[in-house]
């Protein structure tokens, strides 16, 4: 098989196209022929590390396919099934990024009737980090559905990437308010296309203010990606006993809290990581993501705010650079 790999850290010219024997499931183990596979922020941070865990690496979390061959023990899943994959390469030298891959049966979930590959590529780091964050609210549901945040206001910083535009349609579809940051027009169409109710230009006017006349009392959720940039702002419009989940450090590793001013708000910062979040939110995440897939609320596209990007898996390398380089959308590769 077809197969990406890396054997030491640095630019995306480490990356290579090689030859490698088809792997066998083990016990518990599925092995899926991939047709996409998705590149997200984590593949490049990962490549560009300060130290290799395994002596090869083949890159990509997210992918989608048809389960090709299972090991004993496994149940639920059968050749032939179309199926999606979260956390592929986590703890593991073999991701998505090769035309087949051996997983665990318990992060290969299937993929919903009518969905696309394209989409099943594009859910793992995304849709379950986005769940997450919504899932986080103090007294809020455990679960998303129709109706589980009727009557929350979620706030979504940038709002047009791949994050956010899962958390808008999570969200929108769950019954919130939701509204977003963006940085231009043209972010704030993608997201208003995701769903959002309402779009705040950051970079134009008084963002607190604006979001305070849509949510007087202030929002019950932010979900953060900037919080050494976003957290003043956050500090002003998350009302008491608010949530602000964060999930990235985008412009800054560090930032200070107002001691005072937090506290006086009672506020809770929920931060998180997908690859700790603890397989009960991760399967909790991927049943609540395929339920709202089969109701139609969920997809990418530009019909949704989320442009696709293509590269046959031989340009692995550039579609590693798109996504460093901030590419807006989803970059895909094409590999079955």
């Amino acid at each position: 098989m077809r197969a990406v790999v890396y054997r030491e850290t640095g630019p995306s010219s480490v990356l290579e196209v090689v030859e490698r024997d088809l792997p066998e499931p083990g016990p518990g183990e599925v092995r899926v022929r991939l047709v996409r596979a998705g590149v997200n922020p984590t593949d490049w941070k990962f490549r560009t590390g300060a130290a290799m865990s395994f002596d090869e690496v083949t890159p990509g979390q997210d992918g989608a396919g048809v389960v090709d061959a299972v090991g004993d023990g496994v149940h639920g899943l059968e050749p032939g099934q179309r199926v999606w994959l979260i956390l592929a390469q986590h703890e593991r030298p073999g991701g998505t990024a090769a035309e087949y891959t051996v997983q665990p049966a318990r992060l290969v979930v299937p993929l919903p009737e009518g969905a696309s590959f394209d989409l099943g590529a594009s859910l793992g780091v995304p849709a379950v980090t986005a769940h997450r964050a919504l899932t986080s609210i103090e007294g809020g549901p455990r679960r998303l559905g129709p109706g589980a945040l009727d009557g929350r206001v979620v706030l979504v910083a940038g709002g047009a990437g791949a994050v956010g535009n899962a958390a808008i349609q999570l969200a929108a579809w769950a019954g919130a308010t939701v509204v977003t940051t963006v940085s231009s027009d043209e972010k704030a169409a993608l997201a208003t296309a995701a769903g959002a109710h309402h779009t705040v230009n950051y970079r134009e006017g008084d963002a607190a203010k604006e979001i305070l006349a849509i949510a007087p009392d202030g929002v019950d959720l932010a979900v953060e990606l900037a919080p050494a940039q976003n957290n003043a702002l956050d500090l002003e419009v998350v009302r008491n006993r608010g949530t602000v989940a964060i999930y990235a450090n985008n412009g800054g590793d560090q930032f200070t809290i107002d001691v005072r001013a937090t506290f006086s708000r009672n506020l809770r910062y929920q931060f998180l990581l997908l690859y700790t979040l603890g397989q009960d939110l991760v399967d909790a995440a991927a049943e609540d993501i395929n339920a709202a897939i089969a109701a139609g609320a969920y997809d990418v596209g530009e019909q949704v705010g989320m442009p696709l990007h293509h590269h046959p898996l031989e340009e692995t390398a550039a579609a590693h650079d798109a996504v460093e380089q901030g590419t807006v959308g989803k970059v895909l590769l094409d590999i079955g």
